[in-house]
């Protein structure tokens, strides 16, 4: 089960929640793999909306290992999401909203929603 209030948000693979955080540690895994200074950049790169597949692998992969995941970053991209590629974006997105918008505040400071289906 996932705790909203420590950041977490849920992966779902096959009907199983897998649960994801981004701590600091992944976060600074983050910085290094998007080549970015600080956590206020890395928050604008993610809010501009243009995340590639690699993006979020990447995003979901600290979120797993952030939560206690081992899973590689290869091993997530093969994961069989429920919803496809639009339940993969929609939890990095979830995930990124957990991290990185301000409680109480509208969606102009979330990142983008994932495509329609």
């Amino acid at each position: 089960m996932v705790n909203r209030y420590r950041g977490e948000v849920a992966l779902m693979v096959e009907g199983r929640a897998l649960p994801m955080r981004l701590t600091l540690g992944a976060l600074a895994q983050l910085e290094d793999a998007f080549s970015v200074e600080n956590l206020p950049a890395l928050g604008e790169r993610f809010a501009a909306g243009r995340l590639s597949a690699r993006d979020i692998t990447r995003i979901l992969s600290a979120g797993l290992r952030g939560a206690g995941g081992t899973l590689a970053a290869d091993e997530v991209a093969a994961l069989p999401f429920d919803g496809g590629l639009n339940g993969a974006i929609a939890a990095a997105i979830a995930l990124l909203d957990a991290t990185f918008a301000p409680a109480g505040e509208g969606a102009e400071t979330r990142p983008p929603l994932p495509p329609a289906a």
